[in-house]
């Protein structure tokens, strides 16, 4: 019985699914361009520039998931009415935008610093040397660390469902009324669904990293 149910309501499932990744793709493509910047501003910039990016991820990194989406949603709410899904991306994509610029600025001091000054020497401004040396070598080192921030951010995604997002964690909870209180059966095939994404995920992640692998600045020696 609760199988033949489980299986009539994978449609569902998998519509819930498509949301939350739809979740995770908006909130790291958000923290992947904001903590870029953020790295670049605290590692070069002037001292109010690295006081403002000290002080944002240290905030925002020090605040759980689950606040931030309730204050996104019901504290600015009360001034810009706001829809629940762009509530979760704005409040999960802040605090990604915190942890990434941590991952940003890590591969990017990793670049040795002789670099730029040869880059310099050759007659490239400070801006230059930035973008067409220092960078190109930080982004290949970035799918190892980087596999860390997926693996969070895609399970903070099934927070949205306390501000009425509809995604694989709310179609569970839909489904569990109909299933006469088979409650482990329903979550088990719903962490099973995340335990796909997330360890096919890691496993692009992973080949990304041996492909673009710099000679001497190896960050994982095993899957």
């Amino acid at each position: 019985m609760i199988v033949e149910i489980i299986i009539n309501h994978i449609p569902y499932l998998l519509d819930g699914l498509w949301v939350a990744i739809q979740l995770l793709v908006c909130l790291l493509a958000i923290g992947f361009v904001f903590g870029l910047l953020l790295a670049l501003a605290e590692i070069y910039g002037h001292w109010t520039l690295r006081a403002f990016g000290m002080a944002f991820e240290r905030v925002f990194r020090g605040i759980p998931e689950l606040v931030l989406i309730l204050m996104c949603f019901y504290g600015v709410g009360n001034w810009f009415p706001i829809e629940p899904f762009p509530a979760a991306v704005l409040a999960l994509g802040l605090r990604s935008t915190a942890y990434q610029s941590q991952i940003f600025r890590g591969v990017i001091q990793a670049v040795p610093k002789g670099q730029i000054a040869a880059a310099r020497a050759i007659g490239m401004s400070g801006v230059q040397a930035v973008r067409y040396v220092v960078l190109p070598q930080a982004l290949r080192q970035m799918p190892g660390p980087w596999s860390n921030e997926f693996s969070s951010e895609l399970k903070a995604t099934s927070l949205a469902y306390v501000i009425g997002v509809v995604e694989l964690t709310r179609q569970g909870r839909y489904i569990i009324s109909s299933t006469q209180g088979n409650i482990l059966i329903v979550f088990a095939v719903v962490a099973l669904m995340y335990f796909v994404v997330n360890w096919l995920g890691n496993r692009v992640l992973y080949r990304a990293e041996r492909a673009l692998e710099i000679p001497g600045l190896e960050r994982r020696e095993s899957d």
